[in-house]
């Protein structure tokens, strides 16, 4: 099992979704942000990569921006919350990384979010 996977199973939220076109981060998400600092806060020693996704809708330059956007409001609650800012790195892969491929509301969806990934140990 990956430390990933791990940290899934001991309730860490690999992702938060965003509205279309925004970067605001949903009280779900801040929900599921406060859960996963709290379980960073008690694993000091692992790195997280936050990356910033889109829907497919908008053009790459457009969507790459509003992903770093998004990652960026991720990583910004983790470190309101007790995370050392030098744990986290943040990118943008805009609407080259889908989780989805279908052009459907519902798939759109699934693709605008900040996804969690832990990268290492320090």
């Amino acid at each position: 099992m990956t430390v990933n996977e791990e940290a899934l199973r001991q309730g860490f939220y690999a992702d938060v979704y965003f509205d279309f076109d925004k970067s605001d981060l949903r009280p779900e998400a801040t929900e599921h942000l406060a859960t996963d600092s709290s379980w960073l806060s008690s694993h000091p020693q692992f790195l997280l990569r936050v990356e910033g996704h889109c829907d497919e809708r908008g053009t790459n330059e457009y969507n790459l921006v509003l992903g770093q956007q998004r990652a960026e409001a991720a990583a910004g609650f983790l470190i309101e919350n007790g995370v050392a800012a030098g744990r986290l790195q943040t990118i943008s892969y805009g609407e080259e990384r889908p989780v989805c491929v279908e052009s459907t509301e519902a798939c759109w969806q699934r693709n605008r979010r900040a996804h969690m990934v832990i990268t290492g140990r320090r």
